[in-house]
């Protein structure tokens, strides 16, 4: 449903975020939020590219140089899906590469990843049951995004991302309010005396979220249906 945030797509999720999000009317200190983490962050990214350069050294680098727990790693599709639709603290979205690069899928480079708690080795990402491998995903999910279904939604969820759904009271009725400090233009750095605090929220805006600049405040209008294929050439007339 491309009309609801990543965080609000199960009941029982979506009853936690308004739950949350009522509860914190009282608290004056900081604006209302549905979401504590964020759908894009440097670490999202990092866990989706892991295994291509440069990203695998960019992935050490931010844990002290050396992976993850493998049980943090990108291990499995489905599993990445249930975490996404089911975990309070989970939110993230897809990239594009996993609508178009295979390679982001397989281990390549033949790192080690390491070994799960439940004995699985961290390789190649696990696939869903309909894909025959990495290649038949990606083309399986372009495909995906873009049949008629997507088509005819993909302005709501521009509308949540970039657009009119993405601050303000429209924000807050579609369920899409983030924490405070991942939208631009929230906190003056140049204004705060203390380097020490200055570095902080700096550090925090970098590493836990940045929503994207608003681009449009009025609802966007619905991708145009792609034009009927001409008609076949007719054939030559006979002599």
């Amino acid at each position: 449903d491309l009309s609801k945030p990543v965080g609000a797509l199960t009941d029982d999720r979506l009853a936690q975020v308004i739950e949350r999000y009522e509860q914190m009317e009282a608290e004056a200190d900081m604006p209302r939020f549905h979401y504590g983490s964020h759908y894009s962050t440097m670490g999202f990214v990092l866990y989706y590219l892991l295994r291509l350069e440069p990203f695998t050294s960019h992935h050490k680098a931010l844990q002290s140089g050396r992976f993850d727990h493998a049980d943090r790693l990108f291990h499995s599709l489905g599993q990445t899906y249930h975490s996404c639709t089911h975990s309070s603290s989970d939110v993230k979205e897809l990239i594009p590469e996993l609508f178009c690069l295979p390679d982001v899928l397989l281990n390549r480079n033949g790192l080690s990843l390491g070994t799960r708690q439940d004995g699985q080795a961290v390789d190649d990402v696990r696939l869903p049951p309909w894909a025959s491998d990495a290649v038949d995903f990606v083309a399986k999910h372009r495909a995906a995004l873009e049949c008629d279904h997507v088509s005819e939604r993909l302005h709501q969820w521009v509308d949540l991302i970039f657009g009119a759904k993405q601050r303000g009271p429209a924000a807050a009725g579609a369920l899409n309010v983030f924490f405070y400090l991942t939208y631009e233009g929230t906190v003056d750095l140049s204004g705060l005396s203390s380097a020490e605090g200055r570095r902080a929220l700096q550090a925090q805006i970098e590493n836990f979220g940045q929503t994207p600049p608003q681009l449009f405040t009025s609802p966007h209008p619905r991708r145009r249906p792609a034009p009927p294929p001409p008609p076949p050439p007719s054939a030559p007339s006979p002599p």
